[in-house]
């Protein structure tokens, strides 16, 4: 097991983002799923099925990073999502999940298969990495599905280096780095990007 005050900070942590989350209209019901990495073998993620309004850090739990539980709880369905990007990069050390307005849709207009480019905006520099407007974000969109090896498979075949995020398609967002802090202003960039995408496509 990890450490546990480590974990307790974690906790604390991912319960405020989720609130947070909420409180932005990108995490409604009981959807989303947040974590952290703990150690070089395990993260702290959100339990299945929790009210994002009312998160509590009670309602975090540690899995290792193949998904399976280091002591009670069940953890989200989606954990495999979150537990491939540990794995696949050491140095990440967040991942959020949200199911916004804008992600479903636009998911959806660029379609499973395909990806969403956004590229001429001033707020990529928003991403670590990213010094000018012209560098364009490519976010894949996969197909939807309820068997997350699957999906966790989809994922694996589409990243590389570049991608910071990724859709599936009339679900949600994925993203992901090294620290919450730089994670959560990756989504809130997102969703103002996602907001401008969808008036440009309107307005056209």
């Amino acid at each position: 097991m990890p450490d546990p005050a480590r974990f307790a900070v974690a906790a604390e942590q991912i319960a405020a983002a989720g609130r947070w989350l909420y409180q932005r209209g990108w995490s409604p019901a009981t959807s989303s799923n947040y974590s952290l990495r703990l150690d070089a073998g395990s993260c702290a993620i959100t339990s299945s099925g929790c009210d994002k309004e009312r998160l509590a850090a009670d309602q975090v739990m540690v899995v290792d990073l193949d998904g399976r539980p280091l002591g009670s709880g069940r953890p989200s369905a989606e954990t495999l999502l979150h537990t491939r990007l540990y794995r696949r990069w050491p140095e990440v050390g967040a991942v959020l999940h949200t199911h916004s307005v804008g992600a479903t849709v636009l998911s959806r207009l660029v379609g499973a298969g395909q990806t969403l480019v956004l590229e001429g905006y001033e707020l990529a520099k928003a991403f670590p990495g990213i010094n000018d407007h012209c560098t364009p974000l490519r976010l894949p969109v996969l197909a939807n599905s309820q068997d997350m090896t699957v999906l966790a498979d989809a994922a694996d075949a589409v990243l590389d280096a570049d991608i910071r995020a990724y859709l599936i398609c009339g679900h949600g967002l994925y993203t992901w780095g090294p620290d919450l802090a730089t994670v959560r202003r990756q989504v809130e960039a997102l969703e103002f990007l996602f907001a401008c995408e969808l008036e440009l496509r309107r307005a056209r």
